[in-house]
């Protein structure tokens, strides 16, 4: 991952060092568990914790070097910590595979970049929640199909953002109980050389839950829910820039990314203010969903193992959880300092003559004993005259010069289906849907 859409706190679960931690901690939590069932002397347990207790230094280009050589990760670490420990390191790895190391490490970084992406939604709900009630009641345009369409708020906008969130967090939080499994049960995963306490020991020390059926690797099923939940929350990600992006076109203009002082938005036009951020995250959120096709792919694997998801997961384990972590990151800082123009929202409401009311006339045509088919055809005959007007002429005047409207609306009839106020009165039913309160 590339550090300009990186963010340290989730790019250390990722460092090698990090992982030869969790490592380490496997094998050694691994190693007391064997000391308790008389598997391995008591003090060789006990000689890895010392050792760990001194605080040593992981040395990476050590245990590289050793690789090199090895060709094989975890032989080269264990290599390493033989040569630091002495003759008792010996008795770690006991009946253990490299995949006991290798799936609960990734498990442990799985489950903490989650805790991190969680801590991210709740910072973007919470912002969302501030926003939309400032907004509960700023009238805007719905639009459909690009087209306005009938009256909202500008709150209701967000409270759709806010309660589409909620609903990536709590998948986000099923993902994570899924992903968190440990597997301590040998090779082809039967258990023989090891015994099942010391999986349970492992876990427990970990946070894990055991892994049911681990057949040498934990399956890859878990993983790759894991991997598609980032995905759709990059998805709510992308809906919610994109619609940012569309306010912000000059034609529009009805909200706008803050724009600092000194900043510049175009090398050759001084005038330009560009949604640089919101098109970034339509970017990132690209990216994130572009790792969710592999891990469904690293579900299919050769019998009890094959090592065919192992260069796919050294990619997205990182790239996906550090470019979602920064991407929501980003999104919160727009949505926390985005400009919304109420006025400008009030201006292209009104640009087209009245015709966002043209569903609550066509309403109460029916109601007046006029059929569906005849009130269409006289809303749409007028609807189509602003239209071709530019919104010069106005919807509420033609349908009052309109004879056969005429003949059953009076005008006082006609224009109190004019009433803007009218579609806002389920706000406060919604909003109590979405937050509770």
């Amino acid at each position: 991952m590339i550090a300009r859409y990186s963010r340290p706190v989730m790019t250390a679960i990722w460092s090698a060092e990090n992982r030869y931690r969790i490592w380490f901690e496997i094998e050694a939590h691994a190693t007391d568990a064997l000391a308790g069932l008389g598997v391995v002397p008591q003090a060789a347990a006990q000689a890895l914790w010392d050792w760990w207790a001194a605080g040593p230094a992981i040395d990476v280009a050590a245990i590289d070097a050793i690789e090199a050589v090895t060709r094989h990760d975890v032989i080269a670490f264990l290599t390493w910590v033989a040569e630091q420990v002495g003759p008792d390191a010996r008795y770690m790895h006991q009946g253990m595979t490299s995949s006991d190391v290798l799936d609960t490490c990734l498990a442990v970084q799985l489950r903490d970049a989650a805790d991190l992406l969680i801590a991210d939604l709740d910072a973007l709900l919470a912002v969302l929640e501030r926003r939309a009630r400032e907004h509960k009641l700023t009238p805007t345009i719905g639009r459909s199909h690009g087209i306005h369409a009938e009256p909202v708020t500008f709150g209701l906008k967000l409270a759709q953002a806010h309660a589409e969130f909620q609903r990536a967090r709590a998948r986000l939080v099923a993902a994570r109980a899924e992903v968190a499994t440990c597997a301590i049960s040998g090779a082809v995963g039967t258990f023989a050389n090891i015994d099942p306490g010391v999986e349970a020991h492992v876990a427990a020390k970990l946070r894990l839950a055991v892994e049911p059926v681990s057949t040498q690797i934990i399956p890859r099923d878990r993983h790759a829910m894991f991997f598609a939940t980032l995905g759709v929350i990059a998805g709510s990600v992308e809906r919610l820039a994109t619609e940012i992006r569309h306010l912000q076109r000059t034609e529009v203009l009805e909200a706008e990314e803050y724009f600092a002082p000194g900043q510049k938005g175009s090398s050759a036009m001084p005038h330009k203010r560009n949604p640089v951020l919101t098109e970034n995250l339509t970017g990132l959120a690209r990216m994130v969903r572009g790792y969710v096709t592999p891990a469904l792919e690293n579900v299919a694997l050769w019998h009890e193992r094959d090592i065919s998801h192992s260069s796919v997961e050294r990619y997205i384990g990182p790239d996906a959880t550090i470019t979602l972590d920064f991407a929501l990151a980003r999104l919160t800082g727009v949505v926390d300092k985005l400009l919304v123009y109420p006025e400008r929202m009030a201006r292209n409401m009104d640009r087209m003559g009245g015709l966002i009311h043209s569903q609550r006339v066509l309403l109460a045509l029916t109601q007046a004993g006029v059929s569906r088919e005849d009130s269409y055809r006289l809303v749409q005959r007028n609807a189509m005259k602003v239209w071709e007007s530019d919104g010069a002429e106005s919807l509420e005047a033609l349908l009052g010069a309109d004879p056969e409207v005429a003949a059953v609306l009076t005008p006082a009839q006609i224009a109190a289906n004019f009433d803007l106020g009218y579609h806002f009165k389920h706000v406060d039913a919604v909003f109590a849907r979405v937050f509770g309160h």
